[in-house]
């Protein structure tokens, strides 16, 4: 009877994410290193459905590692990149902004970096064939950038993103399925901005769709933010809660668990 209820205790720790463990990956592009994080499915599927996970601005944060965690209770193997590399993290918003911007204009760079993560996403267990890549403000821009890049991806969600990209590069077709998750409020993606991004989906032919989200600013997933809108970026728990549902339909729709 003893080893009954101990078996029955592991199936519930297991089951309540106990196992589910972030392990630190360094990787390489060319000289420059990379640390990055991967976590396994807590229940496994023969199809091994993947998230490779793009932070936001400042580089992996505790809201990067706690959406791999979650993810990984729901039967995905994740991992989240490092775009930056060793020695280049930002110490502030000053350096942010300095480093993200250069990734988002030399968007090659960023695509290249985001394959890099891919691969080691793969290493690490995930099925190629079955990955979608889900991203954070700067990391919101890299999840469209892999979808123009064709990247191998199922589908790409970018949450409070940016969404533009320069009118002088070619528009070419977008195969993977995209979702956008966007703060109806969010001071920094102006209405242009939206505009020229849905007309590049239509112009791509493009799966796509765009969800708004009521009083809610740019960063509306981090409760690190603070929730005074006027910042320009705050967390609303509602907004938060409504975006993670669903980026489970869209998980369920478009990968095979």
């Amino acid at each position: 009877m003893k080893s009954i209820k101990f078996f029955i205790l592991g199936i519930l720790i297991c089951s309540n994410g106990a196992f589910a463990q972030l392990k630190a990956v360094t990787y390489k592009d060319d000289t420059q290193v990379l640390n990055g994080f991967a976590i396994q499915a807590v229940k496994k599927s023969a199809n091994k459905p993947g998230i490779l996970i793009l932070p936001a601005w400042h580089g992996i944060d505790k809201a990067s590692k706690d959406i791999a965690v979650e993810l990984s209770k729901l039967g995905y193997n994740a991992f989240i990149a490092d775009i930056y590399g060793e020695g280049n993290y930002p110490k502030d918003n000053a350096e942010a902004g300095k480093n993200s911007s250069y990734y988002k204009t030399n968007y090659t760079i960023y695509q290249h970096r985001i394959q890099l993560a891919l691969d080691q996403l793969v290493q690490s267990g995930a099925n190629p064939d079955n990955i979608v890549a889900i991203g954070y403000c700067f990391g919101g821009t890299g999840v469209l950038e892999a979808a123009r890049g064709h990247l191998k991806v199922q589908g790409v969600v970018s949450f409070h993103g940016g969404l533009s990209k320069d009118a002088s590069r070619p528009t070419e077709p977008i195969t993977a399925k995209v979702l956008a998750c966007h703060g109806a409020d969010d001071p920094y993606v102006s209405a242009a901005e939206v505009a020229a991004f849905q007309q590049e989906m239509r112009d791509t032919k493009a799966d796509w769709q765009m969800i708004y989200y009521a009083d809610a600013v740019h960063g509306f997933t981090n409760p690190e933010y603070g929730n005074d809108n006027s910042k320009g970026a705050a967390y609303n728990e509602k907004a938060a809660k409504r975006s993670f549902e669903h980026l489970k339909v869209f998980l369920n729709e478009v990968l095979k668990k």
